[in-house]
């Protein structure tokens, strides 16, 4: 082991430490903070202290987004929350990679596996497509994160449910300017007012970002815009209404192969390199995205409230892929092109009360999402599309229909003063419809129309037993179902004239969960929890080449795994906090694959046996300081599920430090971000069974982030 590797282990074993070793000394000191449990409204969709809750979730605060953060990608905030994986891809032309317990890692494009919201409206499309990028996360207040049985109450695509919530107005009108400047030429400028005028809350934030990337061809710019309004109608009733929209510009590097060969750069010696046929294809997408939704609440009395949650929106992406050129078209990329209407509503009815004397709650609710894509693809050269007047150069012209109703019922009955039980049920039914546009053209090309339906019950039931004052157990079990997406549907080969995959078959899943949440003292609070779940049908990606993704059906698979975190609040303005995350995510049955024979007991590519993250914060009021030591541990995971290859394990780390200043009306801020410190060359996220071989993505070198604030209050 050489002395870096042995440093970096050293250091973060010692961060590891310090969590527990620094909470001991800090029982004998007189200042201490007092941790309690944040208060959270995505387990049960009603607003529960997350402590008293048989469930797997965390929240990531408005100072861990936004202090030192560029605010531009989940996978900032998302590393510290265990059973979560969260990969900066170190470019803007992809979603960054989440996955919540090995589910969604298959993903090439967009989150799936994982359902995501803001505000209670979906940024998950009806087939389980996610796009977290709609949010400008400089406008968020914190972010929910739930994993385990009860995220199936969300319906289809459930492995783990991420909620966003909006800042709340302040009483008092305050406007404010962050002007943010980092390495590769990035920059970043973000406008915000917020306040009340009479019964009307607001909230506008507008924001530009550019930068020219770590790696050649890697430049993007991105403007976003969000505006948030409460109207309190009554005391009783209350409409807000959210907008968002951005619009998006990025070169795409793609992946790199482990070996060099002519034209062909590698990810290990020359990480900031890209094929020669990104670049003759000039890889890049443009992206535009505007939604808006709506949250309509009443109640009648204290003991019943509706709500109605609808939205709308559209999305424009186009995206330029590289191919091999080859006859009769020798073309040497393409042009996949999708215009996106979508719109949605969720009603729900929320009671509470008592039977027997005992206190209970219950949700009832209807959704109902549609989603309508108009989809392109056409050849082009050097990043210019052939004309589509030309039946040769076409390769799909179709339009993509998508629609989900679920019914679900969801409630908690405390049947003792220490003891709770949590249950619920969803139906659900996912419609995915294609209509074939390009019936003629090259070779055989027929109507490839077609539809297919897919339905499930999805039961849930967990309870907690309040042992002591400052110690929960907790238990759950509940079946999962992921239908495929459209994105997973879209090819049965990734040779050109492929056609919708519409044969493929839903995954269902068994998960189990126990875990404890404790008080260690007053000033620390620890989550444990171990997992057990099962697959049936596991959607796995078959083959990747030239931008087409096959998906296809594993057999069985099982994942088992355990979180723990350690959140602590010490004396003298120190506070630590440690997460770690254990995944076991294998293939439980042998079977066979594009890439071959998939044995039993082979892991699923893109999860990560071992993940650490580890932080350690000091504050100095009189100056307004604060600064923070970060730690985080990847172990090496497998690119391919035949496991015949592997990016290697990493360990880095980041410091952040920053002043603020109240003067007058005046909060002023300045910070300073390093990240990487130890300027380690590692692989920051895979492309899993690419065909190309091009698995690996590089991350950047030591980089820095230097930002300027001002808010003044009225």
């Amino acid at each position: 082991m050489s002395y870096t590797t042995t440093f970096q282990y050293s250091a973060l074993t010692l961060a590891v430490l310090s969590t527990f070793s620094i909470s001991q000394q800090a029982q004998a000191e007189t200042t201490e903070k007092i941790v309690t449990a944040p208060v959270v409204v995505t387990a049960t969709r009603v607003e529960q202290n997350s402590f008293d809750l048989p469930v797997a979730i965390d929240v990531v605060e408005s100072k861990d987004i936004q202090n030192g953060q560029l605010q531009m990608t989940l996978s900032e905030s998302l590393i510290r929350v265990p059973g979560i994986t969260a990969q900066n891809r170190t470019q803007s032309a992809q979603d960054p990679q989440i996955s919540s317990r090995g589910f969604g890692s298959r993903s090439s494009f967009g989150v799936r596996g994982v359902r995501v919201y803001v505000d209670g409206i979906p940024l998950t499309m009806p087939d389980g497509q996610g796009q977290p990028g709609v949010v400008d996360l400089s406008a968020i207040k914190s972010i929910e994160v739930m994993r385990g049985p009860f995220s199936a109450l969300y319906g289809n695509s459930s492995g783990g449910v991420i909620q966003m919530l909006t800042k709340d107005a302040p009483k008092t009108p305050e406007v404010g300017a962050t002007v943010m400047f980092g390495s590769y030429d990035t920059k970043r400028q973000i406008i915000d007012a917020a306040g009340t005028a009479e019964n009307i809350e607001y909230l506008l934030n507008v924001s530009n970002f550019e930068t020219n990337g770590y790696r050649d061809h890697s430049a993007s710019d991105k403007k976003q815009a969000t505006a948030k309004f409460k109207i309190n109608i009554s005391e009783d009733t209350k409409l807000t209404a959210l907008v968002n929209w951005f619009e998006q510009k990025a070169q795409d590097p793609g992946g790199l192969k482990r070996i060099a060969s002519t034209n062909e750069p590698s990810a290990f010696s020359d990480p900031k390199g890209v094929s020669k046929q990104s670049l003759d294809a000039n890889t890049r997408v443009s992206r535009s995205h505007t939604q808006a939704g709506f949250n309509l609440e009443h109640a009648f009395n204290e003991n019943n409230t509706i709500h109605l949650v609808s939205y709308v929106g559209t999305r424009e992406n186009l995206q330029y892929l590289g191919l091999a050129s080859s006859p009769p078209v020798n073309a040497n990329g393409r042009a996949s092109q999708i215009s996106r209407d979508f719109w949605g509503s969720d009603l729900r009815w929320d009671n509470k009360g008592s039977i027997f004397a005992r206190p209970y709650n219950i949700s009832f609710g209807l959704t109902y999402g549609k989603m309508n894509d108009d989809r392109l693809d056409i050849n082009a050269d050097n990043g210019v599309k052939r004309p589509t007047s030309n039946a040769r150069y076409l390769n799909r012209d179709e339009e993509n229909i998508s629609t989900n109703f679920d019914q679900y019922l969801q409630g908690k009955l405390s049947v003792l003063d220490n003891l709770d039980i949590h249950a619920g049920v969803r139906h659900s039914k996912v419609k995915l419809e294609v209509n074939d546009k390009f019936i003629t053209g090259l070779g055989n090309n027929g109507n490839n129309s077609g539809s297919v339906e897919y339905q499930k019950t999805t039961p849930v039931i967990g309870t907690v037993w309040k042992l002591t004052p400052t110690l929960n157990l907790y238990a759950n079990y509940g079946k999962g179902f992921e239908t495929p997406t459209f994105i997973e549907a879209a090819y049965n080969s990734t040779l050109t004239g492929a056609t919708p995959n519409l044969s493929l078959k839903p995954s269902e899943s068994r998960n189990f969960e126990l875990g404890a949440k404790t008080f260690l003292s007053s000033n620390s609070q620890a989550n444990l929890n171990i997992f057990h779940i099962t697959t049936d049908n596991e959607l796995v990606v078959s083959a990747s080449d030239s931008g087409r993704s096959v998906y296809s059906n594993a057999n069985k698979t099982k994942r088992t795994g355990a979180e723990i975190s350690v959140d602590s609040q010490l004396s003298n303005n120190i506070s630590t906090y440690i997460s770690y995350s254990l995944l076991n995510a294998k293939f439980d049955s042998a079977f066979t694959s594009a890439n071959g024979i998939i044995k039993s007991g082979d892991r699923i590519a893109g999860t990560y046996k071992n993940q650490i993250y580890g932080e350690i914060a000091w504050q100095y009021q009189p100056l307004g300081f604060s600064t923070a030591l970060e730690g985080r541990h990847n172990s090496k995971v497998y690119v391919n599920d035949t496991n015949t290859d592997a990016a290697p394990s990493y360990t880095i780390f980041n410091i952040r430090a920053g002043f603020e200043q109240n003067l007058a009306n005046w909060r002023l801020t300045e910070y300073l971000r390093v990240e990487n410190i130890t300027d380690k060359d590692y692989i920051g996220s895979v492309r899993v069974n690419d065909s190309n071989l091009r698995f690996f993505e590089p991350a950047a070198g030591r980089n820095y982030l230097l930002g300027l604030s001002a808010q003044y209050k009225f």
